[in-house]
């Protein structure tokens, strides 16, 4: 296995980034819902591709995390319900970042997002075998 450790966990720092940007703006500003969704769903995709790469499976640039999933179950289990969670944040890529596309969530709906951003975190430092 020749893994690119570094480059693993730059990966993991940028999504934490993204993660800790969706939980400050939750507490400061709430109701900038797709900024929060946002930083949801790119931490998620950032620590799915930390995954890959630790896994060295190639991936295409996407911010599909269906597809970045289904990739990773080729070497890996995934379960229903990380596909489940990846569904709800899949629609929070780029598009909602355009004034065209506005959306509005409940209190619980952020709290939810975050959430599966930090369960995607727990899962990619499990698999990587990152102790903290």
């Amino acid at each position: 296995m020749n893994v690119d450790k570094p480059k693993v966990a730059d990966w993991i720092e940028k999504a934490d980034h993204d993660l800790g940007s969706a939980k400050l703006i939750y507490l400061h500003i709430p109701e900038y819902f797709d900024m929060i969704a946002f930083h949801c769903q790119q931490a998620t995709e950032k620590y799915l591709k930390a995954i890959l790469l630790y896994k060295e499976i190639e991936f295409d640039r996407t911010h599909n995390l269906i597809f970045l999933l289904e990739l990773l179950s080729q070497k890996i289990e995934i379960t229903e319900e990380y596909f489940d969670k990846a569904i709800l944040l899949n629609g929070f890529s780029v598009q909602i970042r355009y004034p065209d596309h506005k959306i509005f969530m409940t209190k619980d709906e952020l709290e939810s997002a975050i959430n599966i951003s930090q369960d995607f975190r727990k899962f990619a430092i499990k698999t990587i075998g990152i102790i903290e």
